[in-house]
C-alpha cells in the first residue's frame, strides 16, 4: 500500500483515460465552482471596491516594489504557515490538514496522468507520498472536528451535530479515509475493493463539486483578502482605527485548558 500505485492497478478493470478525464472534470468543477462563488457572493466586486477606497483613502502612496515585498510577505506568512491562526491547535491542525491534501492532491495527478498503469514503473516517493498526505489530513481533520471546533470545545456541542458549513470539512476527510481503506483493501486482494473505490468516487466527487456551497473556495479568497489588509495598513488607510487589542486574559486552570475564544 506504500509503496505500490493504486491508480496502475486500477488500470486493469478502468481505462487511465477514464481515470485522467474524472481527474479532469474534479478541476473544472473546482474552477467553476469558485468562478460562480465569486459572481454569487460578489467577492470580486467588494475586495474590488475595498481596493479602490484603501487607495483613494491612504495617506501614503505603495509603490510597486512594496507591493511586492508586501506579496511575499502574505505567501509567506498567511499563505504558507496561516499564521492568522496564532500559536495554538487550530494553527497545527490546519497546517497538517492543508500539507496533507497538498502532498495528496499532487502524487494523484501525477500518478493519474504520468503512472496509470503497471507498464510505467511508478517512483517509490509517489504512493508514498499519497498515503502520508491522506494520513496527514486525517491527523488534522479528525482532531479539529472532534476536539477543535468552537461550537464543540466552547459551546459544548456534540460532535456530531453537522451543519452545511461542515460539508467541505466532512466531505475531504470521507475523500481521504475511503480513499485509503479502498487502496488497503486493494492491495490486500479484498473482494471489497470496488465497493469502496465507488464510495471514494462518491466522496470526492462531493468534494471538488460543492464549491459553491462549502468552504472550499476560500482557500482562494483568504490570501487575497490578507494581501488587501496588509496594503491597508502599509498606505495609512487603517491608521485612523485603534490599534489591535492586547491578548486577552487567558481563563483556565492547571487542570483545564481555556476553551473561551
Amino acid at each position: 500500500m506504500f509503496t505500490s500505485n493504486p491508480f496502475a492497478a486500477l488500470s486493469a478493470t478502468v481505462s487511465p483515460g477514464v481515470m485522467q478525464t474524472y481527474v479532469v472534470v474534479m478541476i473544472l468543477l473546482v474552477v467553476g465552482g469558485t468562478l460562480f462563488d465569486i459572481w454569487h457572493k460578489k467577492s470580486a466586486t467588494y475586495f474590488f471596491d475595498s481596493w479602490r477606497k484603501s487607495r483613494d483613502k491612504g495617506a501614503r502612496r505603495v509603490g510597486g516594489g512594496q507591493m511586492a515585498g508586501l506579496a511575499v510577505q502574505t505567501a509567506l506568512s498567511e499563505g504558507l504557515t496561516s499564521s492568522e491562526f496564532g500559536s495554538g491547535r487550530r494553527r497545527v491542525a490546519h497546517l497538517l490538514t492543508m500539507y496533507g491534501f497538498l502532498a495528496y492532491a499532487i502524487a494523484t495527478f501525477i500518478m493519474v496522468f504520468w503512472y496509470p498503469t503497471p507498464a510505467a514503473q511508478t517512483p517509490a516517493i509517489l504512493p508514498l507520498l499519497w498515503v502520508v498526505g491522506a494520513l496527514l489530513v486525517c491527523a488534522g481533520g479528525y482532531w479539529f472536528w472532534f476536539f477543535i471546533r468552537v461550537d464543540v470545545s466552547a459551546e459544548g456541542h456534540t460532535p456530531f451535530r453537522v451543519m452545511r458549513a461542515d460539508l467541505f470539512i466532512l466531505s475531504l476527510l470521507a475523500s481521504t479515509t475511503l480513499g485509503l481503506v479502498w487502496a488497503g483493501l486493494q492491495a490486500a486482494g479484498s473482494s471489497w475493493t470496488m465497493v469502496f473505490l465507488g464510495l471514494y468516487l462518491i466522496a470526492t466527487t462531493v468534494l471538488f463539486g460543492s464549491v459553491p456551497w462549502s468552504k472550499f473556495s476560500h482557500m482562494f479568497f483568504k490570501p487575497a483578502a490578507a494581501f488587501e489588509k496588509r496594503v491597508s495598513e502599509a498606505s495609512g488607510t487603517r491608521s485612523n482605527l485603534p490599534p489591535p487589542a492586547d491578548k486577552p486574559e487567558t481563563f483556565g486552570s492547571a487542570r483545564e485548558r481555556p476553551s473561551h475564544y
